[in-house]
């Protein structure tokens, strides 16, 4: 071993190993470039010194309030300035900061509130009746509410809780961070789509998410002239850890609470927004505008799409506006994306539906991560490379989860034979590229969510009408996939598509609402066990 036989002294201390955060990414961009613009929310903006303050006046703020240091906050936010301050914020006191989707139903924010102990949640005033009904049906300790109101938006404050404002107030903007002392420790809680039964509590690391902002940062090709758009919900995998990105590169975060084909342009042409991460809606939305919503802009936007792979269709509308499309893949285990279609030269001179189809692969693996590809999920042998043999998506890096909230079992069964298992059924071309060819237990994506196809399913069978019905995912152009029903009814029973659509619209959220009901008698196996495929045949013809 040389020399390397004796490392006597060269032991880690304080001047030469300091815990990995992407909170150093914000202080830093405090200290030196102060004056560059952080956020734009509308009509605000904010430099780098002021959004440092108002985060430090957030962390003293809920110190002050009972919160210590391994509490969760949680929040109910839309992409506001609220939500990207808490990003900074919350673990700024030492706290795990748990983003709530804002479109789960009352019993799933009531669960996630009482699993993750929440503390204190940020909510704002659109969806303070729901928030405010989830926790009256806890019956672990509720947390303390403080109001985000948004009188532009049409949401003033309530009067019923401290408004976020008055919060911050009463704040000190010289508040002495707390970073962590073991890169190791929790920094974030998000809850998984509930796929199969109750969502699950994905913890992340601050280890894994600065790496995974470095990686961002690589992949993207992030610059201090990076303007960056916040469409990804930032409750959905904590923006793909995008938001804690740009202070590293001193890039500015736009903010965009609803996420329309105007505000998109807008935000193009006056912020001269460089850079968006969205699901494939959010590219037909731009391709369908009408005029008097689409705006001019003179260079080229960076889109990173996930979800289900954009048709080739999407790709050819998409890229005469303007639009630079990269197809990436993650799951909420692995803080986002960690594949995407690398572009290599040689395919620049394919024919236009040669590249889109190329460009709709899954892709190959971001330099964070150490290993992505597909494997047999019995045996974890790696798959012939052959565009036929299908195996199991796994993940091996520090780019993915520590595991989930209280739940070994999940967490040992997810990583065995020391790989995550994504459950997404895939084959590898040649060349490595992975292409997703199903999704294991039913998973339907619909605008960028995921929506599982038992939840629906039992949802409608509750019906008194309903004796048996079964959900798969129907191509949808506006949405990427919408859940269809197929649905026996009871003998004597009457019952239409109205009525269980509404039925089901009462017992879920509205992504998960089936959007098309067929009664018919389902294919079943000579065991009585239905037959999805037989059902994915029928879907496509309807």
């Amino acid at each position: 071993m040389g020399w390397l036989s004796d490392e006597t002294g060269l032991d880690k201390n304080a001047a030469n190993f300091v815990a990995l955060t992407p909170l150093s990414h914000l202080a830093r961009a405090a200290r030196v470039m102060p004056a560059r613009t952080a956020v734009v929310d509308r009509d605000r903006r904010f430099t780098y010194a002021d959004l440092h303050a108002r985060t430090s006046r957030l962390a003293s703020a809920l110190a002050r309030a009972g919160v210590g240091s391994g509490d969760v906050v949680a929040t109910v936010l839309p992409n506001t300035l609220a939500q990207v301050e808490a990003h900074w914020g919350v673990p700024a006191m030492g706290g795990v900061l748990n983003t709530i989707n804002v479109r789960l139903d009352v019993n799933t924010i009531a669960y996630i509130l009482g699993h993750g102990e929440a503390k204190l949640v940020l909510v704002d005033t659109q969806f303070l009746p729901v928030v405010e009904k989830a926790i009256a049906r806890m019956d672990s300790p509720a947390p303390k509410v403080v109001e985000v109101s948004d009188t532009p938006a049409g949401y003033p404050a309530s009067g019923n809780h401290t408004e976020y404002e008055d919060f911050l107030a009463s704040g000190d903007p010289a508040f002495d961070w707390v970073m962590p002392g073991d890169e190791w420790e929790s920094l974030a809680l998000n809850y998984t789509s509930g796929t199969t039964g109750r969502p699950k509590g994905v913890v992340y690391s601050h280890r894994g998410a600065y790496l995974h902002t470095m990686g961002v940062a690589l992949t993207w090709g992030l610059t201090r002239k990076t303007v960056y758009l916040t469409i990804v919900p930032l409750f959905h995998c904590n923006n793909w850890c995008h938001t804690w990105t740009l202070p590293a590169v001193g890039g500015t975060v736009v903010c965009c609470r609803d996420i329309t084909a105007k505000a998109i342009y807008d935000a193009i042409a006056d912020e001269g927004v460089t850079h968006f991460g969205g699901a494939p809606i959010v590219l037909n939305t731009l391709i369908n505008a009408k005029d008097n919503e689409r705006r001019d802009f003179d260079h080229v936007v960076e889109v990173f799409t996930a979800g289900a792979p954009p048709p080739a269709a999407t790709f050819a509308g998409i890229e005469p506006l303007g639009f630079h499309v990269t197809q990436v893949y993650g799951l909420t285990e692995t803080y986002g994306h960690i594949t995407e279609t690398l572009w290599q030269d040689h395919w620049d001179d394919l024919a236009p539906e040669d590249r889109y189809a190329i460009k709709a692969r899954t892709g190959v693996l971001h330099a964070d991560m150490a290993d992505v590809t597909v494997k047999d999920p019995e045996t974890m042998e790696q798959v012939p490379m052959n565009e036929a043999s299908l195996g199991e998506i796994m993940a091996r890096g520090n780019v993915v989860m520590k595991g989930y909230l209280k739940n070994p079992e999940e967490t040992q069964k997810a990583f065995a034979g020391g790989y995550f298992h994504t459950g997404d059924i895939a084959f590898q071309h040649p060349d490595g590229y992975i292409k997703i060819t199903d999704r294991a237990k039913d998973i339907i994506i619909s605008g960028g969510e995921n929506v599982s196809s038992v939840e629906v399913e039992n949802a409608l069978s509750s019906h008194p009408a309903v004796s048996l019905c079964a959900v798969v995912a129907k191509p949808d152009e506006k949405w990427g996939e919408v859940p269809c029903a197929f649905v026996e009814l009871k003998d004597g029973a009457t019952a239409d598509e109205a009525d269980l659509i509404a039925f089901a619209r009462d017992r879920l959220a509205g992504f998960k609402t089936p959007k098309h009901v067929v009664f018919t008698e389902l294919p079943k196996t000579s065991t009585g066990k239905i037959q999805k495929f037989e059902l994915r045949k029928q879907v496509a013809d309807l």
